[in-house]
């Protein structure tokens, strides 16, 4: 734990130290160029997230006591879900880069080009704050978010019906042996995903196996974002190894998350960036 600990604070630190902040300059591509310039920077805010963040808001002061069945770890706990709101759920400022990033992505030219909205896919549902960053930005996209614990499951549901959101589709269980099932159906239709967020399993075994699923229903413009790749020294491994993958083109190293990318016409390279 302590080991852990100390990567996390030193990586972090380093990443601090050696990352870009140019706000774009020095990326070639025009894509890339864009996404970092005027999606990851930006700083306006989207009509959608006061509500949302009034949930956290309640979810921050919820004195209920959940019960977690923990497929990572294998041990299953009793937790407030305050603290799960404290400390399990993506923070606003990412959660809100990646609606963003999504929200571009809905424009008129994606959806053009893809003749359908879009399909989201989340790994992680937790309390459901970050599922519903991702559903908000378009009611036409479908998003598809996995979630081990019913009782967690239960209660961002009920955040998901406060915040009017309907399109959601929940997929309660393990997820090994949900997401295998689900990548199947997608295959026997020719189906891919367009944008997944990949914030369940903090191992590197975990990490590295739901990729392998997941590569084979990426089509060309997808985005795949891994959260916490600095949890511990096998989880960053784990996305310094998928970084290699022949299939990824580039990556984008912000610190707490990773953004990966499999646009041919890129030139494979690994940004870190600071945002």
């Amino acid at each position: 734990m302590i080991k852990r600990l100390w990567f996390r604070v030193w990586s972090m630190v380093w990443h601090h130290l050696s990352a870009w902040n140019t706000g774009g300059e020095g990326i070639h591509s025009p894509r890339l160029f864009y996404l970092v310039r005027h999606i990851l920077y930006d700083t306006n805010r989207l009509y959608a997230w006061e509500a949302i963040e009034q949930r956290r808001e309640a979810m921050l002061r919820a004195p209920k006591i959940v019960h977690i069945e923990d497929y990572g770890t294998g041990v299953n706990r009793e937790e407030l879900v305050m603290h799960i709101a404290q400390k399990s759920v993506m923070k606003a400022s990412n959660a809100q880069r990646l609606s963003r990033v999504l929200n571009y992505m809905s424009g008129k030219e994606y959806v053009q080009e893809r003749q359908r909205p879009l399909r989201v896919v989340e790994l992680g549902t937790c309390l459901g704050l970050t599922t519903a960053y991702l559903a908000s930005v378009n009611s036409a996209n479908e998003v598809v978010t996995f979630e081990g614990s019913s009782e967690i499951s239960a209660m961002a549901e009920l955040n998901w019906q406060k915040l009017g959101l309907q399109q959601i589709r929940l997929v309660k269980g393990n997820i090994d042996e949900t997401l295998p099932k689900y990548i199947a159906q997608l295959r026997e239709q020719g189906e891919t995903i367009d944008f997944v967020l990949m914030d369940a399993n903090h191992t590197g075994e975990a990490t590295l196996r739901y990729w392998e699923l997941l590569r084979s229903v990426l089509n060309d413009d997808s985005v795949v974002v891994l959260d916490d790749i600095r949890y511990s020294q096998d989880m960053y491994a784990a996305w310094k190894q998928i970084g290699q993958d022949e299939r990824v083109t580039s990556t984008m190293d912000l610190g707490q998350m990773g953004v990966v990318l499999v646009y041919p016409p890129l030139i494979k390279r690994h940004y870190r960036l600071r945002v």
